[in-house]
């Protein structure tokens, strides 16, 4: 099925360090999809980096924004959680861990502040945007897409009315987006969910997890996927502001440094491996996103120290494939070389 005259490369809308304008801009100048992961965007952040992606390039690019989480506030939970974080503080020289004054922010806020960016697409992940929300963005003219991590969710999206499904496999990067049942959705993978969305919708579905390469992107459409989204191998681009820390973390990791971890955010998300995600392994945490906020203040002093044991370093399992140096248009030409017309 056709994505709506959009080019079948897309990248992936990752949050945090990679929501640059320029890499977003470079993607979609390069004749792929780049999208802004906007979900720890203030709302007026969002206005001014979607102003500097169109001041790079013409070319239509998307916001993507993480559903409203239901979470209680746990004082005690946080309070054992910062207390852990407290050595790690100590070891990079900072002040002591505090209860975050802010968790997140306001959803409604960053939706109209998405609206008023005027992406050509506006995608949703941890949740069902529901029927009146997305009939009102397709009537002021945007591409509505969620996030599926089992056939179950592809339907209450479809049902919703979202023009397409990115299909999210076991091997993707960063933060699960799964909604029904386990907060971090079925843990299927691309090759094994991707078809089974196809034959369920009646929508297109786009291929999210493992994919690196030109091999990937052929499997994902042989599968009946209608375009892909690649998150990991962007990271490595000339265009991507990761931190120096972050990059060579990414460069030396193997296959099996790929864990899911709950370490740094409380929500499983897929990254590499290190000191944090080893020694919280099975501890109890609050919910998502008391550690993420929490945690905050470590993970970017550390970005700075060039401490990579103490970053959320999010990557998927392909991770190892694609880390030849270059730009992202010159990614994009090498994956859609893949993509048969």
């Amino acid at each position: 099925m056709s994505l709506f005259n959009l080019p079948p490369i897309w990248m992936a809308p990752m949050a945090g360090e990679a929501s640059s304008a320029a890499l977003v801009a470079a993607v979609s100048a390069g004749g792929g999809f780049g999208q802004l992961g906007a979900a720890y965007l203030a709302p007026a952040r969002i206005v001014e980096i979607a102003a500097d992606i169109r001041a790079r390039t013409d070319q239509p690019f998307g916001i993507n924004l993480f559903c409203p989480q239901p979470w209680l506030r746990d004082d005690t939970a946080l309070d054992a959680y910062l207390a852990r974080l407290a050595a790690w503080h100590t070891e990079l020289g900072l002040p002591a861990p505090t209860r975050p004054e802010r968790y997140e922010e306001d959803f409604d806020a960053q939706l109209e502040a998405a609206i008023a960016a005027r992406p050509a697409v506006i995608s949703f992940v941890m949740g069902d945007p529901g029927v009146a929300r997305v009939a009102a963005l397709k009537a002021q003219g945007f591409k509505v897409i969620g996030t599926a991590t089992q056939v179950g969710e592809g339907r209450v999206l479809q049902a919703s009315g979202v023009d397409a499904v990115v299909a999210q496999g076991y091997e993707a990067g960063g933060h699960r987006g799964g909604f029904l049942g386990r907060a971090e959705g079925a843990l299927i993978g691309t090759m094994a969910l991707v078809p089974q969305l196809v034959d369920a919708l009646d929508i297109p579905v786009l291929a999210a997890g493992g994919i690196a390469d030109a091999r990937g992107v052929a499997a994902a459409q042989a599968l009946g996927a209608s375009g892909v989204t690649v998150g990991t191998a962007f990271l490595l681009v000339d265009e991507c502001p990761l931190s120096p820390a972050y990059r060579a973390a990414l460069l030396a990791a193997t296959d099996a440094d790929s864990t899911l971890t709950q370490a740094f955010s409380g929500r499983f998300a897929r990254g590499v491996a290190n000191r944090v995600t080893r020694e919280l392994e099975g501890v109890a945490l609050p919910a998502f996103p008391q550690p993420n906020a929490a945690s905050r203040p470590l993970r970017q002093a550390a970005a700075k120290a060039g401490q990579a044991d103490f970053i959320s370093l999010w990557a998927g399992q392909a991770l190892p494939l694609n880390r030849a140096p270059g730009t992202a248009a010159q990614l994009v030409a090498a994956l859609s070389k893949g993509w048969r017309a």
